[in-house]
């Protein structure tokens, strides 16, 4: 996208000569997740939009991502850590498993490292490390929309499908998914799988499958990612449940998308990830370079439900690739 590129650019220029001295060159990194996971490839489209401002007052933009969720937590840990050795000026950081990243996310900040937290851990987390900000959704809240949504259809029971059991914002989902049916009369679970089943589509899928066949009462399934809902799709069919079963999803991707239009998917809960990297980069680099903050805290890019009223909207978007 030139036209973004050249307006951030024109956007830094003005604030450096505003400020009336060089900038401080902010060095920042952003630690993510991995490769094959398609929600955090619209992040990194963020972060490469929100580079190039950066970039023209002197500093960097360094993304480390994990190679996969195996052993999840440490490798976390460990990019905090590389992050600290490179003496980087800011760290943009998801604070997925607080257990084991909050020590190290002090040490950064003990280090002179300012931090914004995006995606996850939340405000409170974030007033509770000393954080600039907080850039995400608010995933509880966002697992009620979701809740209500299927009791506004007509859904009485509800399981939401967990890969990554153990991380404080996927397990905050799948609470304000119960939470939110079960507050309007329906009744809702949660299905735990091993964090390697994520992005295994044949396990998930054949584990979704089992839990329909087994519980017949089941007439709503949502998934924490877009791929786990491509599984869940499966599972449905598998199961002959369409149309009985409801599906929905945290995030999307293009096959989610084409579900929706085609009315074989009733939802996906957006949390719009490009503007978390853009913003929470761009904020942070601010800061570093001029000072400048927020008086909003947090901010919160999402939840926002696409379906079937607004999903022309959306695959506008998506052509652009930022939705």
């Amino acid at each position: 996208m030139a036209f973004m590129r050249t307006f951030a650019r024109a956007l830094a220029t003005t604030a450096l000569v505003a400020a009336g001295s060089a900038a401080m060159a902010a060095d920042i990194a952003v630690v993510g997740g991995s490769n094959d996971d398609a929600f955090w490839n619209i992040i990194k489209k963020g972060i490469d939009d929100a580079t190039p401002a950066v970039e023209a007052n002197g500093g960097t933009v360094t993304y480390l991502r994990l190679v996969n969720y195996d052993n999840f937590a440490p490798d976390v840990v460990q990019l905090i850590r590389t992050a600290i050795s490179m003496e980087v000026d800011g760290l943009v950081i998801p604070n997925w498993v607080p257990e084991a990243e909050d020590p190290a996310i002090k040490d950064a900040m003990a280090a002179g490292i300012k931090v914004i937290l995006m995606n996850a851990g939340g405000a409170d987390k974030a007033t509770e490390l000393g954080a600039i900000n907080y850039v995400g959704s608010d995933e509880y809240v966002a697992g009620v929309a979701g809740g209500e949504y299927f009791a506004g259809a007509g859904q009485k029971n509800v399981l939401c499908i967990n890969t990554l059991p153990g991380t404080a914002n996927i397990e905050a989902r799948c609470k304000g998914v119960i939470d939110g049916i079960t507050g309007k009369g329906g009744k809702g679970a949660q299905l735990p799988l091993p964090s390697t089943s994520f992005g295994d589509a044949t396990a998930v899928a054949e584990a979704i499958k089992a839990e329909l066949l087994k519980d017949e009462t089941i007439d709503g399934v949502i998934t924490i990612s877009a791929g786990d809902a491509d599984s869940a799709a499966i599972a449905v069919e598998q199961a002959g449940k369409t149309g009985a079963t409801k599906l929905g999803s945290f995030d999307m991707n293009q096959a989610g998308l084409d579900r929706i239009k085609a009315g074989t998917q009733a939802f996906a809960i957006d949390q719009q990830p490009y503007l978390q990297s853009y913003l929470a980069v761009s904020l942070l680099a601010a800061n570093i370079d001029f000072g400048t903050d927020l008086p909003v805290f947090p901010v919160l890019t999402g939840p926002g439900i696409v379906d079937a009223g607004n999903i022309d909207a959306t695959l506008a978007g998506v052509k652009l690739g930022a939705r």
